[in-house]
Order: C-alpha cells, then sequence, then structure tokens
C-alpha cells in the first residue's frame, strides 16, 4: 500500500479498515487509533497500527464518548496553526484581503478582486439603532450581537439557502456588523479592514494587522462556535441565525471571549518590571495566565506569533508593547505554554487603543467567514445534526 510521509493517509487507512473517513476519525476519538499531523495538516496513520486493527476488527465497545465528527472541506488543524481549504492560513494572512479570504472559504475560487462590500440603508439604519439603544458601556460584542439580528430583521429573502445567496448575505452582514459599529477614525480605505479599525478607534498604522488577525481567525475547524453554527444551518436556520449562534457561543470566556481575559492582564502591569509579579500571584492562586496555551497547538500557536511580528512593526516601542514583550518573556522563564492567538489580539486592541472587549468583536467578526462557509456544507445536507445523549441518571 502507497503511503505518504511514512504513513497511511486517511483516506487509505479507511479503506484499509473498510470503514468511512467519519468511522475512521470516530476511532481515533475513542482513543482506538493514533494519528499524527503532517507538515501540511494532513492526517496520517501508522501502517502497523492500522493493519493489527483491521486484523482484529472493528471496535464494538470503547468506554470513551466519542467526539463530533463530520466531514468538511474548509480547514484543516495542523501542527501549530490552520489550512484553509489546503492554503495556510499564515500564507493568506501575509498579504490576502479578509473579503478575499473568506471568498476562499465560501467558494474555493481564491477571487482577490471584488467589489466593495456594503449593507442597504434599510440594513444600516436598523442596525445604528439597536447598537444605539444600548447603553454606553456596551462592549463591541454586546453590540454585534444586537446588531445581526437587527440586520436580519431586514432582509426578507434571509431564508434563501443557495451557496450564492449565502456569500450575498456575508458580505452584507459582514460590512453591516462593522459599519454599525459607533464611528471612530475616518476609514483609511474601503476594505473591512480599514473599516473596522477605524471604527474600533485604530490609527493607519494597525490596518495591517487588523487585516492579518481578521484572516489568522477567520476559521478553526469545529471550535465550539463553528458546532454551534452548523447544528443550527443543519436544521435550515437562516445564515443570519447561524452567526447568531455562532456569536452566542463566542462570548464564553474559554473561547471567543478568551482575549478579553489577556486584554485585562495587559491592563493590570503598567510596569514592564511588574510581569513576573502578576504571572506569580495568578499561579500562586491556581489561576490560569490568560493568553497561554491553546489545547490544540500543544507547542505553540502560529497564528499568535504572526500577529505580534506585524504589532511589533506597527508600534515599536509603544510601552504596551514593552509590557507584552516582558510578560512573555517571564511566561518563558517560568516554562508556561506558549503565547496563544488571543495574547497578540489583546496585545493589538491595547497597543492600537482601541476599547475594552474590541479583541472580542474582531473575532467575532472574522469568524463569521467561517460560520457561513460550515453554513453552506451544512445546507447541502439532507438530515439534521442530531448529537446523543449517554444517560446516567436514575433508572426507577
Amino acid at each position: 500500500m502507497e503511503q505518504l510521509s511514512g504513513g497511511l493517509t486517511a483516506a487509505e487507512a479507511a479503506d484499509r479498515l473498510g470503514v468511512k473517513p467519519a468511522t475512521l476519525y470516530a476511532y481515533v476519538s475513542r482513543g482506538v487509533l493514533a494519528r499524527r499531523r503532517s507538515p501540511d495538516g494532513q492526517s496520517l496513520f501508522d501502517p502497523a497500527e492500522v493493519e493489527r486493527l483491521a486484523r482484529r476488527g472493528r471496535p464494538r465497545r470503547s468506554t470513551r464518548a466519542p467526539e463530533v465528527v463530520i466531514e468538511s472541506r474548509i480547514t484543516a488543524l495542523g501542527d501549530d496553526r490552520p489550512f484553509y481549504r489546503g492554503r495556510d492560513a499564515l500564507d493568506l494572512a501575509a498579504s490576502a484581503s479578509f473579503e478575499t479570504v473568506a471568498a476562499w472559504l465560501w467558494t474555493g475560487v481564491l477571487d482577490s478582486d471584488q467589489d466593495e462590500w456594503r449593507a442597504s440603508a434599510a440594513a444600516l439604519a436598523a442596525g445604528r439603532a439597536a447598537s444605539a439603544a444600548l447603553p454606553g458601556g456596551a462592549l463591541p460584542l454586546d453590540r454585534v450581537q444586537a446588531i445581526v439580528p437587527a440586520l436580519a430583521a431586514t432582509d426578507p429573502l434571509r431564508g434563501n439557502l443557495d451557496p450564492a445567496a449565502v456569500a450575498d448575505v456575508g458580505r452584507a452582514l459582514v460590512a453591516g456588523v462593522v459599519d454599525c459599529l459607533p464611528e471612530g477614525r475616518p476609514p483609511s480605505g474601503t476594505g473591512i479592514a480599514a473599516r473596522l479599525a477605524a471604527r474600533l478607534g485604530a490609527g493607519e498604522e494597525f490596518v495591517d494587522a487588523v487585516r492579518a488577525a481578521l484572516v489568522l481567525i477567520a476559521d478553526h475547524e469545529l471550535a465550539a462556535s463553528t458546532l454551534a453554527a452548523r447544528v443550527a444551518a443543519s436544521v435550515r436556520a437562516d445564515p443570519y441565525a447561524v452567526v447568531a449562534a455562532g456569536l452566542a457561543t463566542t462570548s464564553g470566556a474559554l473561547h471567543g471571549g478568551a482575549s478579553l481575559g489577556a486584554e485585562a492582564l495587559l491592563a493590570e502591569v503598567t510596569d514592564p518590571a511588574a510581569a513576573g509579579e502578576a504571572i506569580g500571584l495568578r499561579l500562586r492562586r491556581g489561576e490560569r495566565v490568560p493568553g497561554f496555551g491553546h489545547a490544540v497547538y500543544r507547542s505553540g500557536d502560529a497564528r499568535g506569533a504572526a500577529l505580534l511580528d506585524r504589532v511589533r512593526a506597527a508600534a515599536s516601542g509603544h510601552p504596551v508593547l514593552a509590557v507584552a514583550e516582558a510578560l512573555l518573556g517571564e511566561a518563558r522563564r517560568r516554562r508556561l505554554p506558549e503565547p496563544n492567538v488571543d495574547f497578540a489580539l489583546a496585545t493589538l486592541t491595547r497597543v492600537a487603543g482601541m476599547p475594552t472587549g474590541a479583541g472580542e468583536a474582531i473575532f467575532a467578526i472574522a469568524r463569521t467567514a467561517g460560520w457561513l462557509a460550515h453554513a453552506m456544507e451544512e445546507y447541502a445536507q439532507r438530515t439534521p445534526l442530531r448529537l446523543r445523549a449517554v444517560y446516567i441518571g436514575p433508572t426507577g
């Protein structure tokens, strides 16, 4: 049997075992079969282990509950970064616009020549009214969560689930959310990154970093919010409702809200010399240091490193960046996990003078591209996603 880089591909392993790829990944999640990642994010399997399992027959029972396994063509997770439809997200973040990457996720066509994304006048009026009705101190993500249903109410054709129609909704929805946020600085350009940076009060020098952040965060396979979005899409919720489901999950402190904790850490440490004390106190209290470590990228999140490099290029010598560097140094000294993209996003928002919680909003707007790409896949399926529970309560 032909092998790739010393291992079997998922298709080859599934063929040898006589199972579907989804079943193969269920074996992985249940601990029946091990896998490793190739440098480009492809799953590889030990031929000897596959052969032993094939001779033994399919496993009948396991004490471990399986993870949700969904076949998808959108994103693969490599050792330290995601790959969007086979393309390295870091390569895309080097120069591609968010609009180009969103179109790639939605259609598989790398179209860099797109019209300016805009929402209708009626949508903007409704979205701005919804945002204005919130208290002045509302966090940016609160505003995003209020704006999306307001935009939906102005779209009588939102029930059209054809892929081209969903892409149209995606362009108008992202543009509407960005343009309905409170006004900040005059935008330096017409692209989504320039308009979002301006709304959040960032100067022109940070537009490229905002663009890179949007690209790097656009999708991450079946993250919690993406699973919620796919479940909503599987029962034919419209694209706005799919995004609303993703937003609700994103607000969790262990997901999109993680950057808020990292922002608080950066705000607390006003002097680089105090970085050790801030980290030490958290460790002494048994708390997790926000912005460090990743459940998938155990050896480091390359997205965070790439984004931090852009922040350094935009604001070398900034006092907040000096604090961030001190925290990074202290974390390395104490052998903490590597920084993740949440730490980099928090550093960007603090250095650029954005409002508290801006990182959550950037995350949500970026991930909208991924949610809608997954929704398109789910709309093409015939049956809803139906998870099952293992009942452990009383039987009498």
